[in-house]
């Protein structure tokens, strides 16, 4: 009989097998398309009893002809194994159809790194500016200094004085090399502040006597906050006048070093694409970047007499175990993402239809409780996934959102009553914009019950001002 320690030790072995197969199934499902075809490639790399299919395997990873009772074949062919995973290795490298197919996928893998560009940052270009240019030594230190203190916007972090104190270069030296600096492309870098950045370009383009250049230098302050009538009293001039300069200003770079700064270009691949065929909306799950996988036999072949130990079986049988699993996790993954993307679809035909004022609400609890699953699933297998909709490109969590109960009994989604402030004012007057009590009497004749607060709130979000900022004369 076996006791309480033999028990305690099956049950640790048991968790520590069970603990990282269980971190691969929420890797597998939470991971978007690209990431997932990586992690499936490195399983193969480290997996000798995976093999590809070019047709979608069943759940379990055997092959869709029917085979012999799996335990016995099973058993048979441990009994037969003579080789190590080494050996396997060799074998594989041996085949023309495996070797032929690796090279190629390696190919194109590599073609694909090639084509990426490598982008020039804005210290690299600063720095060639600096080297066409003849300097002395100590020149090109100092210059050198002031381009590695200019951030990604292109604006200068520490002032010169500050600088000539930490090195022990004359301020002046620092002066004169930062009017040198600040001659460089994009016009505006090296600035100190916003207000210099503006002048600098305003001067670049030889406007220095305008009005653009003068409201700039003066009253920098009024004219963040729009203060139009105040600046034209000081100038003496009309507020119209003001605001054609303010809009002429508008068209200047506040951060000129972005363009040199910009994010990698990040490429989406939709895990589903919704289409409509013959009237219905169709859910289509893209699973031609996942690699198809079973359980090879090619393993067979390398069989040959008995007299192997339990090491060797166990090895095997590990590998089989744990590419079994993959396989399953990843079937697990489409099938729940597929399981999500009907219920949006569902929830969702106005918004296919129509677009997104007419998205409903919908959160994932709800579909949870629909598909069988807990609600941190959900939200695991929606994240970094994308769905393709006859309105665009979507993240599916895009579709999560609370919403509010119209007069009329209808349901309708925060993002959709952002859309209806958003239209509000794309067309308000903008001599006299709406304010956010007006936004909100309107809605409220709409039937959508908001408060002044949550208008505000949304109106932050969506990037527009407040009304005092947003008027035009």
């Amino acid at each position: 009989m076996a006791g309480p320690g033999m028990h305690q030790s099956q049950n640790l072995s048991l968790q520590q097998v069970l603990a990282p197969q269980l971190q691969q199934s929420l890797l597998i499902l939470q991971a978007p398309l690209l990431e997932l075809r990586n992690l499936v490639q490195q399983e193969m790399e480290t997996n000798p009893v995976l093999e590809e299919l070019a047709t979608e395997p069943n759940a379990d990873g055997s092959e869709e002809a029917p085979t012999p009772t799996a335990d016995e074949e099973f058993k048979a062919e441990f009994d037969q194994l003579a080789k190590l995973d080494d050996e396997w290795r060799d074998y594989m490298a041996q085949s023309g159809s495996y070797s032929a197919r690796s090279q190629d996928d390696e190919e194109k893998r590599q073609f694909f790194f090639d084509s990426i560009a490598t982008q020039e940052t804005l210290q690299q270009h600063l720095m060639g500016q600096l080297n066409q240019a003849a300097l002395s030594a100590d020149d090109r230190k100092t210059a050198e200094l002031i381009i590695g203190n200019i951030d990604d916007n292109g604006f200068l972090q520490v002032n010169p004085e500050e600088m000539s104190l930490n090195t022990g270069i004359a301020q002046d030296d620092f002066e004169t090399m930062l009017l040198l600096v600040q001659s460089f492309y994009p016009p505006g870098v090296g600035a100190r502040d916003l207000r210099e950045c503006l002048l600098i370009q305003l001067k670049r383009s030889g406007k220095q006597s305008s009005l653009e250049y003068k409201i700039i230098q003066d009253h920098m302050l009024d004219l963040g906050k729009r203060r139009f009538p105040e600046i034209a009293r000081r100038m003496g001039i009309s507020v119209e006048q003001i605001q054609k300069c303010a809009n002429s200003i508008a068209q200047l770079d506040p951060r000129p070093g972005q363009i040199f700064a910009a994010a990698p270009q990040n490429y989406v691949l939709p895990d589903v694409t919704v289409e409509k065929i013959d009237g219905q909306y169709q859910v289509i799950l893209n699973g031609e970047q996942i690699p198809h996988l079973r359980i090879s036999n090619t393993y067979k072949d390398i069989m040959s007499q008995d007299g192997n130990g339990s090491e060797v079986k166990d090895y095997i049988r590990d590998k089989i175990r744990s590419g079994k699993f993959l396989i399953k996790s990843i079937h697990q993954r489409q099938q729940t993402i597929s399981n999500i993307a009907h219920q949006i679809v569902l929830r969702q035909k106005e918004f296919l239809d129509h677009g997104t004022a007419h998205l409903k609400p919908m959160t994932m609890v709800q579909i949870a409780d629909i598909v069988g699953v807990h609600e941190t699933t959900v939200s695991r297998a929606i994240s970094g996934k994308y769905m393709s909709t006859p309105q665009g490109v979507f993240e599916m969590k895009y579709f999560f959102t609370p919403g509010y109960q119209t007069s009329s009994g209808e349901s309708m989604s925060n993002t959709s009553v952002k859309e209806a402030i958003l239209d509000l004012v794309k067309n308000e007057n903008s001599s006299s914009p709406l304010s956010d009590k007006e936004i909100v009497e309107i809605l409220s004749e709409r039937g959508i019950p908001i408060a002044r607060r949550t208008v505000a709130k949304y109106r932050t979000e969506l990037n527009i001002l407040p009304s005092n900022m947003r008027r035009k004369y």
